[in-house]
């Protein structure tokens, strides 16, 4: 599964940008009352405005799988980096062959760098905002996560990520390069106390071949 195109809300799009272009140096690629939109390597990621609503999201970019640590270093130039068990900031995801850290963008947002040693992704450029891959992982939040999983299983013919085992709280759906992220409404999200809670969200992706259109509320 790819996720080819990501929208979410931002009550404040003008800092968004400034985020967005200076801190993850994504390049603004439209401008409009309507929203704004960066390029995130083969993803298309678009905040729409809202007034007053304070959406928190939790998604994820693929890097380079031997840049991560580049990758660190270059986003701690700009702003904090997370703990996630003091007094690691970097966290190792072994069942997944995978290590990632996180930070806040202007939003609130829990943004996520992961280096998947799954993927053939390495390479020899030094690490920029250009060497971001793709928006790979976006969180779901629903008050029961084992319905909503069995209604996109029924509706876009979704599967289980295998790495992940099913949880009661918490599945894990598509493939090393897409992934949906079902948590319960309130749970925290990892590694932060902020409370998992559901805002509008509209995601474009491709399962085996087919595009799809995914909407939250729909």
């Amino acid at each position: 599964m790819d996720i080819l195109e990501l929208e979410l809300l931002s009550d404040n799009i003008h800092k968004t940008e400034v985020f967005y272009n200076e801190v993850l140096g994504l390049k603004t690629i439209s401008k409009e009352d309507s929203g704004i939109s960066f390029n995130a390597g083969s993803t298309k990621l678009t905040f729409r405005p809202s007034i007053n609503v304070k959406p928190v999201y939790h998604f994820a970019f693929d890097v380079p799988n031997n840049k991560l640590y580049e990758a660190f270093d270059w986003i701690e130039k700009k702003t904090e980096i997370m703990y996630v068990i003091p007094p690691e900031k970097i966290a190792d995801f072994y069942n997944w062959n995978a290590k990632s850290f996180y930070f806040y963008d202007n939003n609130g947002n829990i943004l996520e760098f992961i280096a998947r040693n799954d993927l053939d992704n390495a390479t020899q450029k030094t690490f920029d905002g250009s060497s971001i891959q793709s928006v790979s992982e976006i969180g779901l939040v629903s008050k029961n996560v084992v319905t909503q999983c069995d209604e996109l299983f029924d509706k876009y013919g979704l599967t289980s990520y295998s790495k992940q085992p099913k949880l009661n709280k918490f599945i894990v759906l598509g493939t090393v390069t897409g992934l949906f992220i079902l948590v319960e409404e309130n749970r925290d999200w990892y590694p932060t106390d902020k409370k998992s809670k559901s805002f509008w969200t509209k995601i474009v992706f491709s399962n085996d071949g087919e595009t799809q259109v995914l909407e939250i509320p729909e």
